[in-house]
């Protein structure tokens, strides 16, 4: 029996965490590549640690990309940038590269599909058929009616923290913070809805000093009045449900938060893929997204599971819902897909499937076209899915992100009609 009465807690970290600095630097390889050639084959893993950056992976183009710059730029954009940055630097950092080219095995399968390769009719025109998935492995999209753009309630607070705390430090309205960051809020659930905030928790990166002042106490004194006033209660201001006078805050906790970003902490690429989805609210396949190219089902059918998920909700069919899809390396359409509402589905479940395979098409290069991921990049100034890095993949409102549509909703209820519960 599910829980009725419960906390749930979720988090996220500013693009500043070393972590986020990884999966940011390696799409924005990505962004480069595809904004050159479209078709490029890209899986760029990234890891920082003090004074050094590293690269590797796999990467087959037809275009020439200054990795090094690619870095670099992307690190002074998070704000890294020596000592005012606490402590890494794009200008002095390393930045080492180790990139091969894709494996053959893997580019066979991809370029043509199993059902392809193993049909005698020349299918090369159908693009939708020719690709075959990057890799095996399940995806999870989710969808609830929690808030406006169809997340839980938890993982949309603790972005819109990170969010705002990153913006209050650089617009210099909090002139001390440093990059590294992170935000954890705590709901609690009365009768399964979000009744209330229980806990809030900001731990921010800050110089050691504010405004001549050194002692520890007062600096950290200082930061809790600071982040209620300019980053919490901003983001509550609007909100139905809002901290009340139990609600508690935990504002670096640790005591002091001096030292942080690379040089605080090691990051590595994909580390970070609950704050990427649903903060541990739905279940993840376990692939991480940030640089990889489309063809990586990992990424594209991960994006088409939230853009299935959200539909439903959206229709009104079901009040949360979470979609499973499962693929096989080489080969186009999912081995399966599995719905499932928790008992709020006006309709079943099996229905609900019958309608997801009738009408959403979840073969890679299908996916491909349906959101013109290839594009995006090029179709925004050259970065797309480097802003896509921090701050969450799913559930955006900042910029148009082709998978949180919901133009399928109306058909979905209307055909609902023909089933039965």
């Amino acid at each position: 029996m599910a829980l009725k009465n419960f906390l749930f807690t979720s988090e996220s970290v500013t693009e500043g965490h070393p972590d986020k600095v990884c999966d940011q630097i390696s799409d924005a390889i990505l962004d480069e590549f595809l904004t050159k050639d479209p078709k490029s084959r890209v899986a760029a893993e990234t890891t920082v640690t003090t004074g050094m950056a590293l690269v590797c992976g796999e990467i087959t183009s037809n275009c020439y990309v200054d990795i090094p710059s690619v870095v670099r730029n992307t690190i002074k954009s998070i704000g890294y940038n020596g000592e005012e940055g606490g402590g890494f630097d794009y200008k002095t950092c390393a930045v080492l590269t180790s990139i091969d080219e894709q494996s053959s095995d893997i580019a066979g399968g991809v370029n043509k599909a199993l059902e392809s390769r193993s049909s005698n009719t020349d299918t090369s025109k159908d693009e939708t058929l020719d690709i075959g998935a990057g890799d095996q492995g399940i995806m999870f999209g989710f969808a609830c009616d929690e808030t406006p753009e169809l997340m839980p309630l938890p993982i949309s607070l603790a972005h819109r923290l990170a969010f705002q705390l990153s913006k209050v430090r650089k617009n210099k309205t909090v002139s001390y913070l440093r990059p590294d960051g992170k935000s954890q809020v705590t709901v609690e659930y009365i009768e399964g809805k979000p009744a209330r905030i229980d806990t809030i928790v900001i731990s921010t990166q800050h110089d050691p000093e504010i405004n001549g002042v050194n002692d520890n106490d007062k600096v950290q004194a200082q930061i809790r009045e600071d982040m209620i006033k300019y980053v919490i209660e901003p983001v509550f201001e609007n909100e139905k449900i809002k901290p009340d006078s139990t609600t508690k805050y935990l504002i670096n906790p640790s005591g002091r938060f001096v030292i942080g970003g690379p040089q605080g902490d090691a990051g590595v690429t994909g580390r970070k893929i609950i704050v990427d989805t649903y903060g541990g609210y739905a279940r993840h396949g376990g692939g991480a997204f940030s640089g990889k190219d489309p063809t990586k089902v990992d990424r594209s059918a991960a994006y088409a599971a939230r853009w299935v998920a959200k539909n439903i909700v959206a229709s009104g069919l079901a009040s949360k819902c979470e979609v499973e899809l499962a693929y096989a390396i080489g080969v186009s359409r999912p081995v399966s897909v599995l719905v499932d509402t928790f008992n709020t589905g006006k309709i079943d479940d099996e229905c609900l499937a019958k309608l997801v395979e009738k009408h959403f098409d979840l073969r890679p290069a299908a996916i491909i076209k349906q959101f013109d991921l290839r594009n995006l990049p090029a179709k925004n100034g050259g970065k797309f899915y480097q802003k896509l890095a921090a701050y969450g993949h799913i559930g955006r409102v900042d910029f148009d992100v082709p998978w949180e549509d919901t133009s399928m909703a109306a058909k979905l209820k209307d055909e609902a009609l023909a089933c039965t519960k």
